[in-house]
């Protein structure tokens, strides 16, 4: 049974209120928008008992274009249900997931929850995509990929790097002041012109970029939701550098950051603009696994499937050491941080409060000659006490950002195994077409067509990994020159205090 496109999925329990055309809803219902234009924080949608009324927009959630494409590609004939096609997609539940699209609660963003790439409840004929692909061809916008020379196949980047700077935080209310948020702006380099978003708004357009590109293109998640302290001032500046750094690495995804959807985002003119690009994004039919359709590697030959496995068996295992590798230096990060907001500076406290007192014992023997050395001994244990309080501050400095890519790359390294598994899943299947010709599943001609899409979902995963890779080694040599800086200008200073705490001691 397939919902309706203006279904949607109500997220909490709402009671109306008598005589304000309300209407109460349950958590888990399914409801039908009748009217999204009525404002103030508000929709009319009829529930499953026929009652119209007024529901806030916030309790409920828009089925995403996932639902949407499933449905139109049932009425097309492009993919069928397994129900229906038991025999062929027996084995498609071998392909596991490892949890790289984590699930979300529902919260200030309204996602629905996700169990993969392709949702829990649905699995997708892979062959008969392989074949009825190029139903779109004529439709969407290309993506090309192009021969990179050693290299291999590398998506076609624009001239000009798109950037955003994410700045300028602020409080809001909506539903006449019964509801807060905070809304961010947001200016592309493109235009230079702000527009404002929500953190909701932005989960909006991860749901919408996972759900378009998740099969071909590791998506990473949001900052993480949360309930509580949300309107406090360090934990807004964490989410909007959080943000901002995510917002980057869309911007430099030549693919996502062309897409019409994240134009709208970065973009749109008005409220107007606003809601009918979200609109159009929703209806948005190709999706998931529809999106090699718009993939074309230009004049390059089909490639040996083989020699592809190879390769994507060997970034297979580099990912997971990598993601080994990031999962152990925040731990050490993370204890290194601890030691030096605690224990570290504390010792550097008790050395200082230790000269200083051997100061004051010194100053009490009377003799004339004391005076220079116990004045050094107190500027001495005031040194240590400055250099306490610089070790507790300096992880904010230097460590900060290094832990802050190590925490972006774990979440994009979590979302790899699903895109490798939909690669891996079309080669088993072209694996297996001589048997379905053999049997007349399939005719020789769609065996070829299952081939050569194949072959596209090999070079975009190829692209994929080489943009992975140079985006890595950019990030990597930023970082560490940041931190490797940051640590130096640390030991200088610390040094200086030292020189200069040493030339306040004589010697006879």
């Amino acid at each position: 049974m397939f919902l309706l496109l203006n279904s949607a999925q109500v997220l909490y329990d709402f009671t109306a209120e008598p005589g304000n055309n309300e209407l109460s809803v349950r958590e888990g219902e399914t409801i039908t928008i009748t009217n999204q234009n009525i404002g103030g924080g508000w929709i009319e949608a009829k529930n499953s008992r026929g009652e119209v009324g007024l529901v806030p927009e916030d309790y409920i959630e828009v089925w995403s274009g996932y639902q949407k494409w499933l449905l139109l590609a049932q009425k097309t004939g492009v993919i069928q249900l397994c129900a229906e096609d038991d025999e062929w997609d027996e084995e498609w539940d071998d392909v596991k997931t490892s949890g790289g699209y984590a699930e979300s609660e529902a919260g200030e963003g309204g996602a629905i929850n996700r169990g993969g790439a392709h949702g829990s409840s649905m699995k997708i004929a892979l062959n008969k995509v392989l074949i009825a692909i190029s139903f779109y061809m004529m439709r969407v916008r290309i993506y090309t990929v192009f021969q990179g020379g050693e290299a291999g196949p590398v998506w076609a980047y624009p001239d000009y790097q798109l950037d955003c700077v994410v700045a300028d935080p602020k409080k809001g209310t909506k539903m006449y002041g019964l509801k807060s948020y905070i809304e961010y702006q947001v200016t592309p380099t493109t235009t230079n012109k702000p527009v404002n978003h929500r953190y909701k708004h932005f989960d909006w357009l991860y749901e919408r970029l996972l759900d378009k590109y998740g099969s071909a293109i590791p998506i990473p998640c949001l900052p993480d939701k949360q309930v509580t302290g949300r309107f406090e001032e360090e934990f807004i500046k964490m989410r909007m550098e959080r943000l901002q750094g995510w917002m980057t690495r869309m911007c430099r995804h030549p693919v996502v950051s062309s897409s019409e959807v994240f134009q709208l985002f970065l973009s749109y003119k008005d409220e107007k603009d606003w809601k009918m690009g979200k609109r159009k994004a929703e209806k948005d039919e190709t999706v998931e696994v529809m999106i090699f359709s718009t993939i074309e590697p230009e004049g390059l030959p089909d490639l040996d499937l083989i020699e592809v496995e190879q390769k994507c068996e060997q970034f297979n295992r580099f990912t997971r050491a990598m993601d080994d590798g990031v999962k152990d230096l925040l731990t050490i990060g993370n204890e290194h941080w601890k030691r030096c907001t605690g224990p570290l500076p504390k010792e550097y406290q008790r050395i200082g409060k230790a000269f200083q007192n051997l100061s004051s014992v010194f100053n009490s023997s009377g003799y004339e000659g004391e005076a220079t050395l116990t004045d050094a001994l107190t500027a001495a244990g005031k040194t240590y006490e400055d250099i306490a309080q610089m070790v507790a501050e300096q992880p904010k400095k230097d460590l900060h950002f290094l832990m802050e890519t190590n925490n972006e790359y774990k979440g994009l390294l979590g979302c790899f195994p699903d895109t490798i598994g939909v690669h891996k899943a079309a080669i088993e299947k072209v694996k297996e077409a001589d048997k379905l010709v053999a049997t007349g599943k399939i005719t020789t001609s769609e065996k070829i067509t299952m081939s050569k899409r194949a072959s596209t979902m090999s070079y975009a995963l190829q692209a994929e990994m080489n943009h992975f890779h140079s985006n890595r080694i950019y990030d990597y040599n930023r970082v560490m020159q940041q931190y490797l800086e940051q640590q130096g200008k640390f030991y200088e200073m610390i040094a200086e205090k030292l020189r200069h705490a040493h030339s306040q001691f004589t010697t006879m």
